[in-house]
C-alpha cells in the first residue's frame, strides 16, 4: 500500500492512493494517480504554494516510479486553514504528461 508521493522533493504522507492507466485527449496510454493527505495549520502555505506549480516531478517510493504529472482534479475540505492547529483534508488526481511541460 503506497503511503508517500513526492512531488517536486517534497514527501507528502497519503491515504487512499490509487494509480490507473488511462488514455489521453490523444488516445496514449497514460498513468493517472489520485490520493488523500492532510494539510496543517502551519503547512499550508508551502502546500498550496506547491501546488500552484501544476506540474511536478512525481516519485511513488513504494512502486519505484518516477514521471511528470500535472494536475488533473483538486480539491479541499472547507476547513479555515488560517485558524492554528485547524487540519484540512486535501484531494489530488495527476496525469502523467510527457515533456518539461
Amino acid at each position: 500500500m503506497v503511503d508517500e508521493v513526492i512531488l517536486n522533493d517534497v514527501p507528502l504522507q497519503v491515504t487512499d492512493f490509487l494509480s490507473e492507466t488511462v488514455k489521453d485527449s490523444e488516445g496514449k496510454e497514460v498513468r493517472k494517480v489520485s490520493f488523500n493527505f492532510k494539510v496543517t495549520h502551519s503547512e499550508y502555505h508551502d502546500i498550496t504554494t506547491l501546488l500552484y506549480q501544476m506540474v511536478f516531478d512525481l516519485k511513488i517510493p513504494q512502486s519505484n516510479e518516477e514521471f511528470r504529472a500535472e494536475i488533473f482534479n483538486y480539491a479541499t475540505s472547507v476547513t479555515n486553514l488560517y485558524e492554528e492547529n485547524a487540519v484540512g483534508d486535501f484531494s489530488l488526481v495527476l496525469l502523467e504528461v510527457n515533456g518539461q511541460e
